[in-house]
């Protein structure tokens, strides 16, 4: 596989914030979000064999791990990756853009599925698969981007339209000031978790320690 970083932190988002995380970033990625804070796994990345990540991953005591990209299912050798993992009994996430579809994704109790859909500021919104919703199951998780309240009205539409079962986030675009969606969700009454990148309260924009 094509591999931009391996790196051990603390989660910033979804349902594993604040727990040790080991990172596999994928390099490549269809899309092209406007917001996109990774643009450096655009293109860059090392080949590596599977069993070689295996080895590099196991020098690090964790059981948590979050597959991330880039955008990680373009490559068709993350199943394989996924496979084996779960077999040595880590917890896996995977963080997918929403563009492809994830039904050979294994289910499996310890695969939590992070599904993004985008909305109107990223321009890529053209591009979500919105049947991935339906195979979402309720330990997975969605998360909606969101800058503004076109973004949010939009967010809130999808929801009614598809009523995900699974938990569900709207996180603000990094610089957004979380408080005016705070006041959104309280508004509108919606049971949606909002997202903070706790990573980047801590860090800013390095990757962790």
């Amino acid at each position: 596989m094509k591999i931009n970083e391996i790196f051990f932190s603390i989660q910033g988002e979804g349902e594993w914030t604040g727990l040790a995380n080991i990172f596999i970033r994928t390099s490549g990625c269809n899309l092209r979000c406007s917001y996109c804070d990774t643009k450096y796994a655009y293109n860059k990345g090392t080949e590596i064999a599977i069993y070689d990540l295996m080895k590099k991953i196991s020098k690090y005591s964790c059981s948590y791990i979050c597959i991330t990209g880039g955008e990680p299912l373009i490559q068709n050798e993350i199943f394989n990756l996924i496979d084996l993992l779960l077999k040595k009994e880590y917890k896996v996430c995977i963080e997918t853009n929403g563009s492809i579809d994830i039904k050979n994704l294994p289910k499996s109790k310890n695969l939590l599925i992070s599904l993004d859909i985008k909305c109107p500021s990223s321009k890529m919104d053209k591009n979500n698969m919105y049947s991935n919703i339906l195979i979402l199951s309720e330990k997975d998780q969605i998360k909606f981007i969101i800058k503004d309240k076109k973004d949010f009205d939009f967010a809130v539409k999808i929801l009614k339209k598809y009523l995900p079962k699974c938990t569900i986030f709207f996180q603000p675009v990094w610089g957004t000031d979380p408080k005016k969606i705070a006041k959104w969700i309280i508004d509108n009454h919606l049971n949606v978790k909002l997202g903070i990148q706790l990573h980047k309260i801590i860090w800013g924009n390095k990757r962790g320690i």
